[in-house]
């Protein structure tokens, strides 16, 4: 009887349906971590921060003059950020209700998984960035000296001199609003991959282009939003690998029981 017990929840374990395999989830995690290589290196060892926000600082006027335009601050800061912000409540709310009273449109397989992946993307990338930026020493661009500010430009890892307070702006938090999104793939998984590929992209994009928002009002650096990225990438895939690992664990236990 234990015998066709186990074998029955070996059984389950294998055929529980996955968001991605094993196989795709270490070749997108090796990925990430060969990505971070460039971008530790252009902060590190380059000076593209600094001249991308030179060519937006203008030096007559000591201003950002997208800093207050309407496009970059009322649309894209403002605006953007409170619809992105309601549309991560709305998406937690739902996952929550769902593990309170379990919703019937979402019996079908996978479909509770992806709605808590997306849920948890939705506050864990916002979440986490931010925490990451209160412990980084770096400041904005607009309060650097360079550019019209008091305080010292550092890179990445560096010390700051004597007396001068964190920045407290690294990675880039207002992209990480947007960011979460990239988590969306999983709606098309794990039987459309090119779909759900096509699907990060576009979310990658968008992420990115609310990033450079803030780049020309020059609240960030470029590294700034790369970081973001790189840092919302890992978290939606750990959150797709280990929520599956749960997933398949609950129907290990529920075979055998």
């Amino acid at each position: 009887m234990h015998a066709y017990a186990t074998a029955e929840a070996t059984a389950t374990r294998r055929a529980a349906p996955r968001l991605l395999r094993a196989g795709p989830g270490w070749r997108i995690a090796a990925l990430l971590a060969i990505a971070a290589v460039p971008i530790w290196a252009l902060g590190r060892f380059t000076d593209i921060d600094l001249v991308l926000a030179d060519a937006l600082y203008d030096g007559v006027a000591r201003t950002f003059p997208w800093r207050d335009a309407w496009l970059t601050d009322l649309l894209a800061h403002r605006i953007l950020k409170n619809v992105l912000s309601l549309l991560a409540a709305l998406v937690v709310a739902a996952a929550i209700g769902d593990a309170i009273r379990p919703l019937g449109l979402l019996a079908q397989p996978l479909a509770r998984l992806r709605l808590r992946v997306i849920a948890g993307s939705a506050f864990a990338v916002p979440f986490v960035i931010s925490l990451l930026k209160q412990g980084s020493n770096a400041h904005c661009p607009w309060d650097l000296a360079r550019y019209g500010g008091s305080q010292p430009y550092v890179r990445l890892f560096d010390a700051l001199p004597p007396g001068v307070l964190p920045g407290h702006c690294l990675p880039a938090g207002h992209a990480s609003g947007a960011l979460w999104l990239i988590a969306l793939a999983v709606l098309w998984l794990p039987h459309h991959p090119r779909k759900a590929l096509r699907a990060s992209c576009a979310a990658l994009a968008f992420g990115l282009a609310v990033g450079s928002m803030q780049q020309l009002r020059g609240a960030h650096f470029l590294t700034h939003t790369l970081w973001s990225t790189w840092i919302a990438c890992g978290i939606v895939l750990g959150l797709v690998l280990v929520g599956q690992s749960l997933s398949g664990r609950a129907r290990l236990h529920g075979a055998m029981g």
